[in-house]
C-alpha cells in the first residue's frame, strides 16, 4: 500500500491510502519483461499523456540504470546510486503535478522508491513566522517525504520575500537535506520558466542538486485537440465535425493570447461544452435519442445562453 499526502490551501497535508495492488507481480515479472521489451511497460504508464517526448526518455534511462546497476551487484561490481531530484519548467497546464503524482507511482513499482508516498507542498508547509521555525518545518517535511516524493509548485515563491524573509532559511535547509538524503527520497521543484531561473540564483548549490531538468513545452494545436478528444472519450462524448472545426479553430486563436493556459483552458472548455449540451437537450426535450446524447455541436462550443 502506497501513501499520498497531499498539503492543502489551509496548510493541512491530507494523507490518501491507495493500495498498490499491482506492485508484487509488477516486482515477479520485471526480467521477464526486461528479456522481451525492456521499456514497454514504461510506454504503457504514459499512453493517456499527450507530448512529454523527452520526459518519456529520461525516465527509460533511469530505468535502465537501475537495472543494470542490480546486475552489477549481482556479480559483485560497485553499485552506483541514482539522484532523482528533478527540476519543472513550465508555463500553466502543462501538466507538472500531474507527471510528478505518475513518477512518484512509477518510480514505486520500478522499485526505485522504498514506499512512493507523494507529498504535495506549498510556501506555508515550509515557511514558518519566527527565527528557527522554518527549518525544523523543513526537516520535518522531509522525514515525511523519505521513500517518496516531495512536490513543491511554485517553489520560486519561497523566494519572494527578500533578504529579510524566512523563505531563503527553507531553501538553503533544502539544499542541506538534499545532499544528506540524496537517494533516500525524490524532490520536485516547479513552476514557470522565468521564475524558476531566477529562483535557482538564491542558493549557489541549489542548481547543481538537480540532475535532471525538464522543460513542460506549450501544446501544439493538435496536441490540445488530441487532449479535448481524449477527455470526451472519457466521459463518453463526441464532436460533431463542425465542432471539431471550431474547437481547432478557437485553440488556434487561444494559443496566441498572454498567459495561456494549456490544458487547463481545454479542460475548462470541455467541462462548459457538456453543461451547454445539457441546456440545449433540456430546452428543446431532445434527450431521448442516445446520439443528441453523445454529441457535442458547434452551438455548445459557442457557449451561447
Amino acid at each position: 500500500m502506497d501513501t499520498s499526502l497531499i498539503a492543502n490551501k489551509k496548510n493541512q497535508i491530507n494523507i490518501v491510502l491507495n493500495e498498490n495492488k499491482h506492485r508484487r507481480s509488477y516486482v515477479q515479472s520485471s526480467e521477464h519483461r526486461f528479456r522481451t521489451h525492456p521499456f514497454t511497460h514504461i510506454d504503457q504508464k504514459f499512453t493517456s499523456f499527450i507530448g512529454l517526448t523527452k520526459l518519456k526518455k529520461m525516465v527509460k534511462q533511469i530505468y535502465a540504470a537501475h537495472v543494470i546497476n542490480q546486475k552489477r551487484q549481482d556479480i559483485g561490481l560497485m553499485k552506483t546510486d541514482q539522484v532523482l531530484h528533478m527540476l519543472f519548467k513550465g508555463n500553466p497546464g502543462t501538466g507538472k503535478t500531474t507527471v510528478a503524482r505518475k513518477l512518484a507511482q512509477i518510480y514505486l513499482e520500478l522499485g526505485l522508491l522504498e514506499k512512493g508516498q507523494f507529498i504535495e507542498a506549498e510556501r506555508a508547509d515550509l515557511v514558518g513566522e519566527y527565527i528557527g521555525q522554518t527549518a525544523q518545518k523543513t526537516r520535518n517535511l522531509i522525514q515525511k517525504s523519505l521513500g517518496g516524493v516531495l512536490f513543491i509548485d511554485e517553489a520560486y515563491s519561497l523566494g519572494r520575500g527578500g533578504d529579510k524573509d524566512f523563505g531563503k532559511e527553507a531553501i538553503d535547509t533544502l539544499v542541506k537535506q538534499m545532499e544528506d538524503h540524496q537517494n533516500e527520497f525524490v524532490l520536485i521543484l516547479a513552476g514557470y520558466p522565468r521564475e524558476m531561473e531566477r529562483f535557482l540564483l538564491l542558493n549557489p548549490g541549489l542548481k547543481s542538486r538537480f540532475p535532471f531538468v525538464i522543460d513542460f513545452e506549450d501544446y501544439s494545436t493538435e496536441e490540445l485537440f488530441k487532449i479535448a478528444q481524449t477527455q470526451l472519450a472519457k466521459r463518453e462524448y463526441r464532436l460533431t465535425t463542425d465542432a471539431e472545426d471550431v474547437l481547432k479553430a478557437a485553440i488556434r486563436k487561444q494559443r496566441g493570447c498572454e498567459n495561456f493556459s494549456n490544458g487547463r483552458y481545454i479542460r475548462n472548455l470541455i467541462e462548459k461544452a457538456i453543461r451547454m449540451q445539457a441546456v440545449r437537450l433540456l430546452a428543446t426535450e431532445t434527450y431521448d435519442n442516445p446520439e443528441n446524447l453523445m454529441y457535442i455541436t458547434v452551438d455548445d462550443l459557442n457557449m451561447r445562453m
